[in-house]
């Protein structure tokens, strides 16, 4: 994210563009792209991978035909047309398709990449990938979210490492997810028939129930390509660059597949072509499938592994994606919401899901790092990593749906840092609860598009941002009241700390939400999320614990109350503002409401809601704020911010204004339903890391929030978020019965 006021933000850095390191073109990788089509538009949380095996030759699980010959590429054509979707997978066909064209890739530094909108997410629950519509794999990390990554093209288009399927010849591409699960199928159409690819990472339950270590690291990701009718000529691809292209990577063919190798890392590829290097150093091959065949692919994630690879039987992997199927569609099963918008709802629960990193129950903001909030900006940050506040937020969207084991996940990892020994509890850990996140700019990548610099590590780890006690408590209280647990005394330490300390800093000035890296200033969002801290413990301790200092609790409660109503709202302007006593404007405002503060009718509220599309909105889509920050460069929309704007007018009784609002949101979505962290309303192109939980976890919230209004109109009173879940239970939304 960006910044605020006179700082640079924190899940960024301030800095220049560097110098690109020269890089001859990589001649495979342009080939497959020039046949791309184109839409116009606990015992040990952290596992190791495997380390050692019974070497095996690689052999295919299919026979295949590798032709020799000269590859044909179609010469560019010209981009079609298509109109905007005002909902995925609603008011248009299902599944859309996209048409040949290669005009896109080639026109100057955007050479070589495409759109955001056009990957897919897959994952285990440990880590994740993204495969773009022509069957590249562009981005995955192994052996986790934030480990360096294996194949980085993403990121730039000539260094980075890829992994792609896709017909030899033309075609035309339409994709989804099969029904309630993560697994990914692309349907391909050439001249001579027609295959399907699906994509996964296996995933397996452990356990009998959902709560904590249910999945096994897979470390492989398993393709299937599958004739459908008449027989189609396919190639493979592959190109890892280990260490985000840092490593010195040896790549070998062998029989039925390739095993590239750097240092203590390899990765094997089993394929059912046999592999040839080519002038670039990749390696290819072709293939054919006929109708009724099923060919198998795997990439295997190893350590200290022998070079010849490993042969995982089709047997296994056709078993493993049986059992990935189950494994999504029980997780589905469990969610009580059948409401509005259901499909939505649905995928962005999924992209959570993901978004989770099994072990700790740690979950990451995003599993990308340095996908521009500008293309050719230097906004550029990285966030594969837990902040506690999107965290406490993804688990309060989840329990509303009907899942309080991943929050249960969650706070017990929370819990196991120590927080009260330390004396500290920071806004961002690493997935293994690691505090120190130092960041570096990768200047021998070009960014994506020529975003750089590109960065690892987030330098906001050691900020002071007041608001993550407030967001943590407020979704410990959701637990409580939704789950009807008793909150475990182990907890209890961490919930008076986190309160202790409201008490004690709550008067300090902070980096905010935007997480501000230059002057530290008095953000009512900050002191907001103070009052929500000492309010929902005061709740708590009233419910279960009753050896807190509850009374002094209560007292600054008050205090911070007054404080905001007297300082936060500015009458001339006619808004609560970006910080005490300014004038700026600032989206996170709109949330007031949400936390019980105040009424959503309440006057001061619908003004600042006013205020806010009148001078924070483009094209519908609000942005955070638009006063100088001390970056360079613009910013797009706040996908997060504009839901918040359709929560207020839900909550106000604007129903038809909300569900406007929101289903113009859901269209900028891919044709998948995924969201990036922000959107260009004018281009139309999804900004920044992706897909994003944030942007998700409002979706969802502000689907709830319109069939609870629909339902029962405006709220007249001030509610807390325990209130409002109860209220959108009432309004019918939900199955009668639970799973989980």
């Amino acid at each position: 994210m960006a910044t605020v006021a006179s700082g640079t933000p924190s899940r960024a850095t301030s800095g220049g563009p560097t110098a690109r390191s020269t890089a001859s073109p990589d001649n495979t990788a342009e080939k497959f792209r020039a046949r791309r089509v184109d839409l116009p538009r606990r015992s040990n949380p952290h596992p190791r991978p495997p380390s050692s095996f019974t070497p095996e030759s690689i052999r295919p699980m299919s026979c295949g035909s590798t032709p020799a010959g000269p590859e044909r590429v179609r010469a560019p054509a010209l981009r079609a047309f298509q109109p905007r979707r005002k909902l995925f997978g609603a008011d248009v066909r299902r599944y859309a398709t996209t048409f040949f064209n290669d005009k896109f890739m080639t026109r100057g530094k955007e050479r070589g990449y495409r759109p955001v909108r056009d990957y897919a997410l897959i994952g285990d629950a440990h880590t994740a990938a993204l495969v773009a519509k022509d069957g590249s794999i562009d981005w995955c990390c192994w052996p986790r979210f934030d480990s360096p990554a294996v194949f980085c093209r993403l990121l730039d288009a000539a260094r980075g490492g890829w992994s792609q399927i896709c017909p030899a010849d033309a075609y035309e591409v339409s994709r989804s997810y099969v029904g309630t699960t993560n697994v990914l199928a692309a349907e391909f159409k050439t001249g001579g028939g027609r295959v399907r690819l699906m994509d996964f990472m296996p995933v397996e339950r452990l356990t009998e129930s959902h709560r904590g270590e249910d999945i096994a690291p897979s470390y492989r990701i398993l393709r299937l390509v599958e004739g459908l009718a008449g027989s189609v000529e396919m190639e493979v691809g592959f190109r890892p660059t280990f260490d985000y292209a840092r490593a010195d990577t040896v790549l070998e063919a062998c029989e039925g597949g390739a095993v590239a190798t750097a240092g203590r890392e390899a990765l094997a590829l089993t394929c059912a072509a046999r592999m040839r290097r080519d002038e670039s150093g990749a390696l290819a091959g072709r293939f054919k499938v006929k109708e009724g065949e099923r060919v198998w692919f795997a990439l295997n994630y190893f350590t200290d592994v022998d070079p010849q690879g490993v042969k995982p039987p089709r047997a296994e992997s056709e078993d493993e994606l049986k059992k990935t199927l189950g494994y999504w569609e029980e997780w589905w099963r469990a969610c009580r919401y059948e409401g509005q918008y259901s499909e939505q709802v649905r995928r962005s629960a999924l992209v959570l899901k993901l978004l989770t990193y099994e072990p700790t129950g740690a979950l990451v903001a995003a599993p990308t790092s340095s996908l521009p909030e500008e293309v050719g900006g230097v906004r550029n940050w990285d966030y594969r990593y837990t902040w506690l506040r999107d965290s406490s937020l993804i688990l309060y969207t989840l329990m509303l749906l009907g899942y309080h084991e991943e929050a249960e996940d969650f706070f017990g990892w929370l819990d196991s840092l120590g927080i009260p020994r330390q004396k500290r509890l920071q806004i961002m850990y690493a997935l293994d609860g690691k505090s120190c996140l130092p960041e570096r700019k990768l200047e021998h990548l070009e960014g994506y598009r020529g975003s750089r610099p590109v960065r690892v590590g987030n330098a906001a780890f050691d900020q002071k941002q007041l608001d993550v006690y407030g967001e943590v408590l407020d979704a410990v209280y959701l637990y409580h009241e939704r789950a009807r647990r008793d909150i475990p005394e182990s907890w209890w330490d961490d919930i008076q700390f986190m309160a202790a300390r409201t008490v004690e800093g709550w008067r300090e000035p902070d980096s905010g939400i935007w997480e501000v890296r230059g002057r530290p200033r008095h953000f009512l969002y900050s002191k907001l999320m103070c009052w929500v801290a000492l309010d929902r413990a005061v709740r708590l301790a009233g419910t279960s614990h009753t050896s807190a200092d509850v009374s002094a609790w209560e007292k600054e409660r008050e205090t911070v109350r007054e404080l905001i109503l007297r300082e936060g709202y500015n009458e001339r302007v006619g808004a609560f503002t970006q910080y005490l006593g300014g004038e700026a404007l600032d989206a996170s405002a709109l949330i007031i409401p949400q936390t019980g503060f105040l009424p959503p009718t309440d006057a001061r509220v619908k003004s600042t809601v006013e205020r806010v599309r009148q001078r924070l909105t483009s094209h519908g889509l609000v942005y955070r704020y638009l006063n100088e920050d001390g970056l360079p460069g613009g910013e797009g929309t706040f996908a997060l911010c504009s839901f918040w704007l359709v929560d207020n007018l839900a909550a106000q009784g604007r129903v038809d204004e909300a569900k406007e609002l929101f289903e113009k949101i859901v269209g900028y979505a891919s044709d998948l339903g995924l969201l990036s962290e922000e959107i260009d309303p004018a281009g139309d192109e999804l900004l920044g890391n992706y897909p994003q939980g944030f942007s998700h976890l409002a979706l969802i919230r502000s689907a709830l929030n319109v069939s609870r209004a629909e339902a029962e109109g405006a709220k007249e009173h001030p509610q807390t978020s325990a209130e409002q879940a109860e209220d959108v239970e009432r309004s019918g939304q939900f199955k009668k019965t639970t799973e989980k």
